[in-house]
């Protein structure tokens, strides 16, 4: 082969023709995007979120580097799972209602931009859209975004973030009172389960302590 055409090949192996026009290939940049994604939301999440805020997007997308690794993900699974957690809260930016629905039309605008393939931007969308509630994951990475996104109900910080989301819905009127708050607290504790072996391992214990203390101040304050 020429030089000529070898050169020719190379060139059209970095690009994804169309009978129109041709679309650059581009290798997946994780790290861009994550650097994008917590920027934007860091600087445009709405203030008086207590709880759904840039600490809790982090602490999320590190459980579920913590559980993809328990749970032995390839690299690939693992990217996926991560992006999704660090997106799954961004359409609180535009809208707290269907703010999932409004998270995935960000990874479809945003991601292809990093190099993330249409198949896996819409594979992202399925496991952000896994946390609506009520929870009903069917895949392990939308199994281990549920468990990551609700991992402090069974941590020794339970009562500090609980804190954090009481005061989130009672500035927005959707609580009226801490006695309210712990009623859907328990209610919420025993409707919940973990879904993958790792959390159950890790949280499972400490989350029914914790069931248990909210449980003995609703019966305090009778």
């Amino acid at each position: 082969m020429s030089n000529k055409n070898q050169h020719r090949n190379s060139k059209f192996s970095l690009f994804l023709c169309t009978s129109d026009f041709n679309i650059p290939f581009l290798p997946m940049d994780f790290e861009g995007a994550k650097k994008f994604i917590l920027q934007k939301q860091n600087e445009e999440l709405p203030a008086d979120l207590a709880y759904h805020d840039i600490l809790h997007v982090e602490d999320v997308y590190r459980v579920t580097l913590v559980l993809g690794e328990m749970e032995k993900l390839d690299t690939r699974a693992q990217n996926l799972v991560s992006m999704a957690a660090l997106f799954h809260d961004s359409g609180f930016i535009l809208n707290r209602n269907n703010h999932e629905e409004v998270s995935c039309e960000f990874a479809r605008k945003y991601l292809p931009g990093f190099g993330f393939t249409m198949e896996d931007t819409e594979t992202i969308c399925k496991i952000i859209l896994a946390t609506r509630m009520p929870v009903k994951p069917t895949t392990l990475l939308e199994q281990i975004i549920c468990d990551a996104d609700l991992d402090y109900l069974g941590r020794d910080d339970f009562e500090l973030i609980s804190s954090k989301l009481y005061h989130e819905l009672f500035s927005n009127s959707l609580v009226n009172s801490v006695q309210e708050f712990d009623s859907r607290q328990i209610l919420f504790f025993e409707s919940h389960q973990y879904h993958t072996q790792s959390a159950n391992q890790m949280r499972k214990a400490k989350k029914e302590e914790n069931l248990q203390i909210i449980k003995s101040r609703i019966v305090g304050n009778h």
